[in-house]
């Protein structure tokens, strides 16, 4: 089965790919200009890459759950997605993706941390389903 993971941020939206429940690559990121311009590009990206299923980090529990479940539909419905979609807390990804980083690069907002964080929130999901 092929993943895509979706870390959707209002400025940029990271992405990380795996076909292989052990390894997970992170994508570039797409810069969000305006949610048909970014669910455009997510779209073109899905088809390239003939994802499967998307797994889409929220951050679960919290108060602001519904609200942020509310928006990702909305966005994955432009999207048209026909595939499986899954949900993966998020909670931590942005700050465990930062150290990560952590002296590669300072504050550049080029979404390679939105997409680390893409890519610990597949890691996690398929490290949930493992046999």
């Amino acid at each position: 089965m092929k993943y895509i993971a979706i870390d959707l941020g209002l400025k940029r939206i990271g992405l990380a790919y795996s076909a292989h429940k052990d390894l997970v690559t992170p994508l570039p990121a797409i810069i969000r200009k305006n949610r048909n311009q970014a669910s455009d590009e997510v779209k073109k990206v899905l088809k390239e890459w003939e994802v499967d299923a998307v797994v889409i980090g929220i951050p679960l529990g919290g108060s602001s759950e519904d609200e942020m479940r509310r928006r990702i539909e909305h966005f994955m419905n432009l999207v048209d997605f026909k595939g499986e979609v899954f949900f993966q807390d998020e909670a931590g990804s942005s700050k465990e993706a930062q150290t990560l980083m952590r002296g590669e690069i300072k504050q550049i907002r080029d979404g390679r941390i939105d997409s680390i964080s893409a890519m610990i929130i597949l890691q996690r999901y398929l490290y949930s389903i493992k046999d």
